[in-house]
């Protein structure tokens, strides 16, 4: 479990931001956690993953720990369905690519989404059509202060959209250490219907695919709108995508007929936030290093050296001008440390 000091973060999130952490400490078991955990009682704790949901604007005086807890199982088979296990530090695509090794269906959709396994349950991270609620059975976690070691069921996650308990209820109180889900074997059942995914498949001529096939398609589709962290720094999708009533949607449908629009529920309706940002003049739109990205206007980009204030500074830009345009508030996606 090495320990660093004033040490850059800038690998440590992937918006590549320079900021620096006054005490770092890498922790690789269960174990480590709780002696750190027991050591730091009563002081401010930041708990870092896989640093893929977050923008720093300032440095971290706090002792950070780095959860790089390891490890993937398969931990019950029974009929159809089977139970596998991820550690919080695993890589999520890398997971996700494991159970499709082992032909395990359900997470195939989420191929390429950045992050961890441990943070997927706190921000319910979905995309075409499929969401970790839809998998997840459980989640083991400890309590930051009492040490507590905790298993949430899916029920207890209190699951929204980009929403759970982990960020209201219990926000800041557990460090979660392995998720469990639920996974089908063959035959699959496949959800190609949301987005471009059947087209997709139809350009690859693949006429009866495989989940596989689905997550090639997932990642040939994210690949072609969304910039690389590691090339280009950052977060993914900056903003939720607005859910307005019902009322709003259809009078701003008199005005753009054209805005794409999906109902929740009979009072709701979700509007695109990457639409509203184009809308509004910001797509690929450059502020010195920070701005929107060219191909995903929902997209939040570090073109070079920015800070996170700069970055935030066009964020802002962006949900003042979508507020004053269309009167919907953009509400980020990512944790935002000011």
């Amino acid at each position: 479990m090495p320990t660093f000091y004033n040490i850059s973060l800038k690998n440590y999130n992937t918006f590549g931001i320079d900021a620096k952490a006054k005490t770092l400490i890498e922790v690789t078991s269960e174990q480590e956690l709780m002696q750190h955990l027991k050591a730091l009682q009563g002081q401010s704790k930041f708990i870092l993953g896989g640093g893929s949901n977050m923008l720093l604007q300032r440095d971290i005086e706090e002792t950070v720990l780095h959860i790089h807890l390891k490890g993937k199982e398969i931990i019950k088979e029974e009929n159809q369905q089977v139970l596998v296990r991820g550690m919080a530090g695993e890589n999520w695509h890398e997971f996700v690519l494991w159970t499709l090794q082992h032909d395990l269906g359900g997470l195939e959709n989420l191929s390429l989404i950045p992050g961890n396994v441990g943070t997927t349950p706190v921000q319910n991270i979905g995309a075409y059509g499929v969401e970790i609620k839809d998998r997840m059975v459980s989640c083991d976690a400890i309590h930051k202060e009492t040490l507590e070691k905790v298993t949430f069921s899916n029920h207890d996650c209190a699951f929204g959209y980009r929403e759970s308990i982990f960020k209201h209820a219990v926000k800041d109180q557990y460090i979660i250490t392995s998720v469990t889900f639920l996974l089908d074997k063959a035959p699959h059942t496949l959800h190609t219907s949301y987005g471009a995914i059947s087209q997709e498949l139809e350009v690859m001529g693949i006429p009866q695919p495989s989940i596989q096939d689905v997550s090639k398609a997932v990642i040939r589709i994210r690949e072609s709108k969304l910039p690389n962290p590691k090339e280009l720094g950052n977060s993914g999708s900056f903003f939720k995508n607005p859910i307005v009533d019902k009322s709003i949607a259809e009078n701003l449908l008199k005005t753009y007929p054209e805005m794409p629009h999906y109902t929740v529920n009979e009072h709701q309706t979700k509007v695109p936030a990457g639409w509203l940002i184009e809308q509004a003049g910001f797509k690929g739109k450059r502020i010195g290093n920070a701005g929107m990205h060219a191909k995903q206007a929902l997209v939040l980009v570090n073109y070079g050296e920015a800070t996170g204030a700069e970055l935030w500074e066009v964020a802002q830009m962006v949900q003042n001008e979508v507020l004053s345009k269309f009167g919907i508030a953009l509400e980020p996606e990512v944790n935002v440390i000011s």
